[in-house]
């Protein structure tokens, strides 16, 4: 390639180049002119815009600031009405308050003149009062001349007068309020007695504690004794108990003062019997055996008396204790029977009276259970049995009952005279308890002489069993009125001097008889 080639080429690059760029020169300008424009557009177009917006915020403030007056106008017109209101209460208060002022002023010119009148009439009183004393000492100086008498002497016949008619009156009340009282609750008590004996049948049982067992043949009892009296001797000092064998054909006694021991020691020569072999070791086997048997069934006993009665929760001991219940009688009365008896009636009676029922039949049912205790614990079975269930966490309120029903303490609760009421009702009732001739006759002697050694009494006869004594009384020495205190009297010495069971009624009789002959 020649240089001139070379050249002419290089030109023509330069030359084109040169071309290109004042193109793009132009180029750049025009699109800087229309941005230009594009801009001052967009600046005019935002003017216009910025003015909009600020004539529609002019507006809309306006409004706003026209709201907001109409609203404080309209607060402020009702505070001003408050105001108002107020002001005329205020008003009317004050006119209220002006006129009691002045109605208070008027009483209290009232009270004043009332005051001054009552000085003057007070005053006057007192001029009078003084004449009528001075009238007085001359009406006692002349009494005292007619009457020989001083004025001491008149004062003191006078009261005395005073006393006697005051304790006639005072009789007379009280066997008015008695009378009122006593057939009130006459009725009432029979009613709830009633209604108790309606709702309970129980069984009375009779028997006595069996002390004596019978035995096959008479050849038994030497081998009781045994040797030289080993047997025997082992017996009495395993079981805890005094064995008996005399003449008595086919039987032999056992004597303690413990109802369980000796029902135990009962059930082991029983056993000892039925085996044959009679020696210390058998007895010790026989008697743990009859022993744990026994608890056994004592138990149960007391669980089946605590589901006859309709309650739950006594301990174990309690239960093994009221079973033993069952061994135990007094005059002739079974008293396990007698527990669940008192205790459906204390329930009975608790359901009228619209108490605690299930309190009322636990106290019941636990209220004799002292009779079951070793009778080496001191005191009543009612004490001993308190002592016991509370032992074993029973209510307060069931242990004083128990502990009050035959009145060692005094009874504070209508519980415990549900109790005592009970037990009597139970104890009481014809031909439940039986008694020997001797004791029923003595009782009925110690009656009889407690009414006689009171004075102004001639003659007392004890009726219906012992349950009622007739008082006769000397006329001229017991009034009408004297007649109700000797009867309390009578009724209060008997109590504190004589146990017995259920009640005893008092009535003292006066009789006045006018004899006339005719000829």
């Amino acid at each position: 390639m020649t240089t001139e080639s070379i050249l002419m080429a290089v030109l023509a690059f330069v030359i084109g180049a040169a071309v290109a760029y004042i193109f793009s020169l132009s180029r750049v300008k025009s699109l800087k002119d229309e941005k230009e424009k594009e801009a001052q557009d967009i600046i005019k177009k935002a003017e216009g815009s910025a003015e909009e917006i600020k004539r529609s915020a002019k507006a809309e403030a306006k409004q706003i600031i026209a709201e907001e007056k109409e609203t404080l106008e309209k607060e402020y017109h009702k505070k001003q009405q408050s105001i108002q209101d107020i002001e005329r209460n205020l008003t009317k208060k004050e006119i209220s308050l002006d006129q009691k002022i002045e109605a208070k002023e008027r009483d209290l010119q009232e009270i004043k003149r009332k005051e001054e009148e009552l000085n003057k009439e007070k005053s006057q009183t007192q001029l009078e009062r003084g004449k009528l004393l001075e009238k007085q000492n001359d009406i006692s100086e002349k009494l005292e001349k007619v009457a020989a008498m001083t004025k001491e002497e008149a004062k003191n016949e006078l009261l005395q007068v005073m006393e006697e008619e005051a304790r006639v009156d005072a009789a007379k009340m009280i066997t008015r309020v008695e009378e009122e009282a006593n057939e009130e609750a006459e009725k009432r008590a029979k009613r709830i007695l009633g209604i108790a004996l309606q709702r309970f049948a129980g069984e009375y049982v009779a028997e006595q504690t069996i002390t004596s067992v019978e035995l096959p043949g008479d050849e038994i009892k030497g081998r009781l004794i045994g040797r030289e009296g080993r047997n025997i001797r082992a017996f009495e000092q395993i079981c805890g108990v005094d064995l008996i064998i005399d003449d008595t054909p086919g039987m032999v006694v056992i004597s303690s003062f413990n109802v369980v021991r000796k029902q135990v020691a009962k059930m082991t020569i029983e056993k000892l019997i039925a085996d044959g072999r009679i020696h210390p070791a058998k007895i010790e086997e026989f008697h743990d055996k009859s022993k744990h048997e026994l608890e056994q069934r004592l138990r149960e006993l007391g669980e089946k008396a605590q589901m006859e009665i309709g309650i739950h929760g006594l301990h174990p001991e309690v239960l093994k204790m009221l079973g033993a219940l069952n061994y135990r009688t007094s005059y002739m009365q079974n008293q396990y029977q007698h527990s669940l008896e008192v205790g459906f009636l204390c329930g009975a009676m608790a359901a009228e009276l619209g108490l605690n029922v299930k309190q009322a039949r636990r106290a019941g049912l636990l209220h004799d259970i002292g009779k079951a205790i070793d009778a080496s614990a001191e005191g009543s079975h009612a004490v001993v049995g308190a002592d016991f269930i509370k032992k074993y966490g029973e209510d307060p309120d069931i242990v004083h009952a128990v502990r009050a029903h035959h009145e060692d303490v005094k009874p504070e609760t209508v519980l415990a005279h549900l109790v005592m009421a009970a037990d009597a009702l139970s104890g009481a009732r014809p031909g439940v308890r039986k008694f020997l001739k001797e004791s029923y006759v003595s009782r009925v002697a110690d009656i009889e002489n407690i009414a006689n050694s009171f004075d102004g009494v001639y003659k007392s006869y004890a009726i219906s069993a012992g349950r009622e004594i007739r008082v006769l009384v000397e006329n001229d020495k017991i009034g009408d009125e004297e007649t109700i205190m000797l009867s309390r009297d009578i009724a209060k010495k008997i109590e504190e001097e004589m146990s017995y069971p259920g009640t005893i009624k008092v009535s003292v009789v006066r009789e006045t008889r006018a004899v006339g002959i005719a000829k």
